[in-house]
C-alpha cells in the first residue's frame, strides 16, 4: 500500500480522466491519496472528489500565492467535514516577491499573517497541517514554533532538503518527499534524505506537478509515487515493500482519518 499525501486531483488538468487516474493508481496500490487545499474555488470538487471514493480525503487552505482568497469563515465550513483531514496547503513562497522593496515586505507580511491564521484554525479544529515552504525557511519555522503548530504536527510539503528545518521532526513535523527525489540535480535532497527519521518519511506526488523521472515532463499522477518509492527505497538501502509499509505507518499516524481505508496490517 502506498499514500500519496499530496495530490491536487482537483486541478483541471485532472477534469476530463479524474476517474481513470485514481483507478489506475489504486490498481497499481495507491489506496489513500490526500487531496490539498491551494484554490478555495476547488475546495467543493475537492470534497466531492472524496465522497466519490472511500480512500480519497481532501485538506482545507490557502496556497501561499492565493493568500487573498482567505476566507475563515468559508475554511470553517470545509474543516467541519468529516473527510477534511488536515488543514492546508498553507505556509510561505518568496520565490515571485515584487522587486519593490516596500512592496516585497507588505507581501512578505501578507503572507506570514494568513499562515498564523491557517495554524490558528489547525490547533483549534485539531487537524494536522500541510505546509508549503519555498525560499522561506527561516519564516516559515519561527511562525510554526511561535504559533504552537508543534499541538498538531504536519507535514513539510515538497521538503527542500534544509537541514536547518530537520529539527521539527522533534515538534510532530513529517517531511513529504516527491519526484524531485528523482531530478538529477536533486543532489541535496539524496543527501539529506538519510538524516530525516525513518518514521517522519512521507510519499507524495503534488500531481499534476513535480513528475518523477522518466516521465518528467509529462503530467504527474498519483500512479507515480511507485517510482519516488522506488528511488527511496534504493537511496535508504531497503526493500520497496519495506518503504511502502514504512511512510503508509507514517501517513496513517499523522492523517488519524486514513485509518478507515487501512486496508492490510502494516
Amino acid at each position: 500500500m502506498i499514500i500519496d499525501t499530496h495530490c491536487h486531483l482537483d486541478d483541471a488538468r485532472f477534469r476530463d480522466d479524474v476517474d481513470a487516474v485514481i483507478t489506475k493508481a489504486y490498481e497499481q496500490g495507491v489506496q489513500g491519496i490526500i487531496i490539498p487545499g491551494a484554490d478555495i474555488n476547488d475546495l467543493s470538487y475537492a470534497r466531492e472528489l472524496s465522497y466519490r471514493y472511500e480512500h480519497i480525503f481532501f485538506a482545507a487552505g490557502i496556497h501561499p500565492y492565493n493568500h487573498e482568497q482567505y476566507d475563515e469563515k468559508i475554511l470553517r465550513s470545509f474543516l467541519k467535514d468529516e473527510k477534511c483531514i488536515a488543514v492546508g496547503e498553507c505556509g510561505l513562497d518568496y520565490f515571485r516577491l515584487p522587486e519593490d522593496v516596500e512592496e516585497k515586505q507588505t507581501e512578505k507580511q501578507r503572507q506570514q499573517v494568513v499562515f498564523a491564521q491557517h495554524i490558528a484554525l489547525a490547533r483549534e479544529f485539531k487537524k494536522p497541517l500541510i505546509v508549503h515552504i519555498r525560499d522561506a525557511n527561516e519564516d516559515s519555522k519561527q511562525i510554526l514554533l511561535k504559533e504552537k503548530a508543534c499541538e498538531v504536527g504536519g507535514v513539510l510539503h515538497c521538503y527542500n532538503a534544509s537541514k536547518h528545518l530537520l529539527d521539527l521532526a522533534d515538534k510532530g513535523f513529517y517531511f513529504g518527499i516527491g519526484g524531485v527525489l528523482t531530478f538529477k540535480n536533486a543532489k541535496n535532497l539524496v543527501e539529506v534524505l538519510p538524516l530525516i527519521p525513518r518514521d517522519k518519511l512521507l510519499i507524495e506526488t503534488d500531481a499534476p506537478y513535480l513528475t518523477p523521472m522518466p516521465h518528467r515532463g509529462e503530467r504527474n499522477e498519483p500512479s507515480y509515487t511507485l517510482l519516488v518509492a522506488a528511488k527511496m527505497a534504493e537511496l535508504l538501502n531497503i526493500s520497496v515493500t519495506e518503504l511502502h509499509n514504512l511512510t503508509s505507518k507514517n501517513a496513517f499516524s499523522l492523517f488519524k482519518a486514513l485509518e478507515k481505508i487501512k486496508l492490510v496490517t502494516i
